[in-house]
This record gives structure tokens, sequence and C-alpha cells, in this order.
């Protein structure tokens, strides 16, 4: 299949009350393994890329990649730019040929937000490029934009519903208590406030900062309306874990093609399980 927007897919996930897993991929071997992983669950699938990403290996390789990819797997695959700050790398996307893109004007007063926001989805719209937004601050690190844990600030559901209503968004990532990176003590999700949110609004919810999140607290949060959940700094310790355990347990081989194997089973097979836990096996 080629490559296709969030929009259908999310759409499909909401109605069914499951989320479809978005992995941020560093490189070919990464996406081929995230791919993979979808094709065995029978499951739709976001490939996601940081700006960092973007800029290290350049849009059209990884554009390359992933057509080629999507073109010999029977089930919808969605090329997504995770936050993104910078309107002329988006568009570098846009015309490059990603299937969705994320603004984060999260970091702005909501107006601006809202105006910077509109102007990304008119960018996109022509193209028919899927639009994802976002509201309040996750907390963590996401490509060195920090947001200390204090003043990490929560969605307002009245604004959230404005937002939603006046800019025209795909999906909507609303902050509810999680956080980028590794989690430092257990996260306190506002379930209340994603239940008000997913009750203002009609578009589907995007969860940020899966990784270290329960099986209980993502089946929660699914429930309550989240049909996209982000995974990233799991994929990137499995990158780095696969290849060190390798070399590690085989001091003496040089073989590359051997380590690029054990980093691609153990990324496809973590993906796997996550999508399970998403509920999304078997909806492609």
């Amino acid at each position: 299949m080629s490559l296709e927007n969030m929009k259908e897919m999310l759409t499909r996930a909401k109605a069914g009350k499951y989320a479809v897993g978005a992995f941020n991929i560093l490189d070919y071997n990464s996406m081929l393994a995230v791919v993979r992983a979808a094709e065995e669950e029978r499951a739709p699938v976001i490939l996601q890329t940081s700006a960092k990403t973007v800029e290290f290996w350049g849009a059209r390789p990884i554009v390359a990649w992933a057509r080629a990819i999507a073109e010999h797997s029977p089930f919808p695959v969605a090329l997504h730019l995770d936050h993104c700050r910078k309107l002329d790398l988006i568009r570098t996307c846009v015309d490059a040929g990603w299937t969705s893109v994320m603004i984060d004007a999260s970091n702005k007063p909501l107006e601006e937000n809202m105006a910077i926001t509109a102007e990304v989805v008119a960018m996109a719209a022509p193209a028919k490029v899927s639009v994802e937004a976002e509201l309040g601050e996750i907390g963590g690190v996401e490509d060195e934009l920090a947001v200390a844990d204090a003043e990490a600030h929560l969605a307002d559901p009245r604004k959230a519903e404005r937002f939603c209503g006046n800019v025209g968004v795909d999906c909507f990532a609303p902050a509810i208590g999680t956080a980028h990176g590794i989690y430092k003590g257990e996260p306190k999700i506002a379930f209340d406030r994603l239940k008000s949110i997913a009750e203002s609004v009609t578009v589907p919810l995007a969860l940020h900062g899966g990784t270290g999140l329960t099986e209980e607290v993502f089946k929660k949060c699914i429930a309550y309306g989240c049909a996209k959940v982000n995974i990233s700094t799991q994929i990137k310790h499995a990158f780095i874990n696969a290849f060190v355990q390798y070399h590690q347990q085989n001091r003496d081989e040089y073989n590359p093609l051997n380590v690029l194997a054990a980093q691609f089973n153990r990324m496809k097979q973590e993906t796997r399980d996550n999508i399970k836990i998403f509920g999304s096996s078997g909806k492609a």
C-alpha cells in the first residue's frame, strides 16, 4: 500500500475503542522493524520521525525508506513528523511526502498557538496531510525542549474545545500529566481531565509520553478517547541495549549485520508487545 495519513486510521481507532501505535524510528532498520511488527499483528501503524531525525538524515531518504517499505506492506502505514516548532521544516516534510505532521506551539499563548496551528493546517491541506497539535505542555524532554515537571501545565477542557473547534486539526494532544523520557516516580495522570476533554472535542486524541506507562494506564487512557499512543524512548533503549548486549555476548565478533539483526528483533518484539496492549492487533 502507499503511505496514508493518520486521519482515517485514527477515526477508525476512536470508533473502535483501540489506539494506533506511533513509534519514533531512528533509521531504516528501526522503520522496517516497526512495520514488520505491525504486519505480524495485522495492525495499522504510524512511523514517527523527530525533527532531529529529519535534520540528521534529510527528508528525502526517510521518505524513500518509508515508501519502499509501505508499498510492500498490505496494511496501513502513516509517516508522521512528531513535535516540530519549525514551520520551514514542516513545509519541507509536507513537500517531501510526509503524510502527517505535528505542529507544537504549546509553549505559546493560546491565541498564538491557534494562529500558528491554523497556518500549518492551511499549509498541509492541499497535500492531504493530516495535522496534530498540542495544548498544555507535556513534561520531560523532547528534542532538547525541556519542560520542568513543576512548570508543565494540563490542558484546559474549555480551551481544548475552542482550539479544536476553531483550528480544524485531525489529532489533538492534550497535556494530562504524562511526560517524555523515563518517568521519575509514578506518573500522575489526570484521567478526569482526559475524560472531560474527550467529551468536549470530536477529533481523536493522542497520548504522548507512553514509554513506562502500565498496561492498566494505557487501557484506561484509550477507553477515555486516546486513539494514538506515542512510543519513542522505548525504541531508543531497545536500539542501544540490543547493540550493547550483543557485543558483550560476542566480544570477538565484528559482523555488523548480526548486530543489526539483534537490534531489529528487539525493536520488532517490543513494538508487537505495545500493539497488543493498544488493542490494534487485527484492526488493519
